[in-house]
């Protein structure tokens, strides 16, 4: 299996979840898979263990992904540790496929130079953002770091911080109240492709903003998404 190649123009494409079409999704391997490739961005979600640890995962447990109803933030990272996560095929075959940390992702990203698209899940606190932060600066990457949310919050708490850092708001419908806002305070957008016009595309340029479009996973609507301009399309397979 490999990835699926379009014409993707001056648009920057980011593996989701890693390169999540061929390994399992949130791991070292699937971020090993991406490094290895042409992509600009790896993209990977956080959540913080009951003993302190941020490590990556989408879900809230690890039933879609291992076949257990373990809370990620009610467990500590030795116990999910613990666990084997499926491979693509449903076997549980390879000890290499567990939970991984932050500090791991960060690290694989910059060996392969790999810009950080980073979602914070939880609505975490001023300490926890600034332990991040923190984390991400020991390996000295916070200017390669992307934070993004469906948590405004989160993304208030990141700039009051780091002003300047890169952040964008996730969302799958436009208001004009979104759009208002985003423009006023100069955060980027991270929406679901299928509420994206040419139209709005424009506005947000217009006043300065990037936009990424996620989860693009469709060749023909990925060259059309490109030829609009857009900035960044997340995916799983598309490359």
């Amino acid at each position: 299996m490999n990835t699926i190649k379009f014409k993707k123009n001056s648009t920057q494409i980011v593996a989701h979840r890693g390169l999540s079409g061929i390994e399992t999704e949130n791991t070292n391997a699937a971020f090993v898979a991406a490094g290895n490739r042409s992509y600009y961005g790896i993209e990977t979600d956080i959540h913080r263990t009951a003993d302190g640890r941020f490590v990556v995962c989408h879900d809230d447990d690890l039933k879609r992904v291992a076949g257990v109803e373990v809370s990620v933030e009610t467990t500590t990272l030795a116990e999910l540790q613990s666990i084997v996560l499926f491979d693509k095929d449903g076997t549980k075959n390879r000890a290499d496929l567990r939970v991984s940390v932050l500090e791991n992702y960060i690290s694989i990203c910059k060996k392969y130079g790999k810009h950080c698209v980073l979602e914070l899940k939880s609505d975490f606190t001023d300490e926890e953002i600034a332990q991040i932060i923190e984390i991400i600066k020991s390996f000295d990457y916070l200017e390669n770091v992307t934070f993004i949310s469906f948590v405004y919050s989160n993304i208030t708490k990141i700039r009051n911080i780091c002003p300047t850092q890169s952040v964008q708001f996730l969302f799958s419908k436009f208001t004009e109240k979104i759009i208002a806002n985003l423009i006023e305070n100069r955060i980027d957008v991270d929406v679901q492709y299928k509420a994206l016009t040419k139209e709005i595309l424009d506005l947000l340029h217009e006043n300065g903003l990037k936009v990424n479009c996620w989860t693009v996973d469709d060749k023909e609507k990925a060259e059309e998404l490109a030829e609009w301009g857009v900035d960044y399309i997340t995916s799983n397979i598309l490359e």
